[in-house]
């Protein structure tokens, strides 16, 4: 899977997503925004990967957009004409951070460093991160002039205190390691890069240990739930588990229980979409 952006390995069901441009603190280039959602999208369909770890190669995450992606320069809005436009701009790179939050699998952040601006927008759609001590976190754009727009704004408050977001958004003020830790944003601290990334795979072997039908319906269910009533969220349960319950894979886990050992599921299906003659 070639990408100036990132690097992608996969292993016993467990993908490893790296964002690869040390050197520029792995701002996020034209290659991210243009092909990260449908990279995400294919692991996804294909129905290989239990779980997927992401990290940042160096020392910092994610420093967010990388404004030499902006090519011609800064878009512009002074017409209808651009008006018109302007959205579509904003809804691919919207799409780009949302690939993770549709994926069929959790993914879980290892941060490290700076993670700034639509890196914190990315880290906003994951579903869990582990954090080293030098990890720290900032709605960057409120400092340059503009209101964040690809996801931050929209999910931390589901994810943090929402004063803390409205700090955050309207002082421009930076959320360190023990902060998001103590507020749940982040599930552990680690001393360092590399602890952080152990951590995050040990995470992700115990998940990618159970049942993959069980553990998709119940990233859906969390996600469902989040943007619907209680009642609502309980009927779309109910039906759904028509379609997530699977009696083989609940034998399995008692079985694995009762013997003490570990329980062998069945990878998931992939998804088969139309094909161009």
């Amino acid at each position: 899977m070639s990408s100036t952006y990132y690097e992608v390995e996969t292993k016993d069901g467990i993908t490893h997503l790296q964002f690869a441009r040390p050197d520029q603190s792995n701002a996020m280039n034209a290659d991210f925004w243009t092909g990260f959602a449908q990279v995400i999208a294919d692991i996804s369909n294909a129905g290989e990967t239990r779980v997927m770890v992401v990290s940042g190669q160096g020392k910092n995450f994610c420093a967010g957009l990388d404004l030499a992606t902006l090519g011609s320069g800064m878009p512009q809005a002074n017409s209808p004409e651009e008006r018109e436009a302007f959205p579509y701009l904003v809804q691919t790179m919207q799409d780009a951070i949302s690939a993770v939050e549709k994926a069929r699998f959790p993914v879980i952040a290892a941060v490290q460093g700076a993670c700034l601006g639509a890196g914190l927008d990315f880290l906003s759609a994951c579903d869990l991160c582990v954090v080293a001590e030098s990890a720290y976190f900032r709605i960057e754009e409120i400092n340059i002039g503009m209101m964040a727009d690809v996801g931050s704004l929209q999910r931390l408050p589901n994810l943090l205190p929402e004063r803390v977001v409205r700090e955050m958004a309207y002082l421009g003020r930076t959320m360190d390691a023990q902060e998001a830790h103590r507020l749940g944003f982040a599930m552990d601290i680690c001393a360092d890069k590399d602890a952080a990334l152990a951590r995050a795979m040990e995470v992700a072997a115990q998940i990618a240990a159970k049942a993959p039908v069980a553990i998709a319906g119940s990233k859906l269910a969390i996600n469902y739930s989040r943007d619907h009533s209680v009642e609502d969220s309980l009927k779309w349960a109910a039906m759904s588990q028509a379609a997530f319950w699977n009696p083989p894979d609940y034998m399995r886990a008692i079985q694995a229980r009762m013997t003490k050992q570990p329980a062998e599921f069945p990878a998931g299906a992939a998804v088969h979409g139309l094909k161009k003659k």
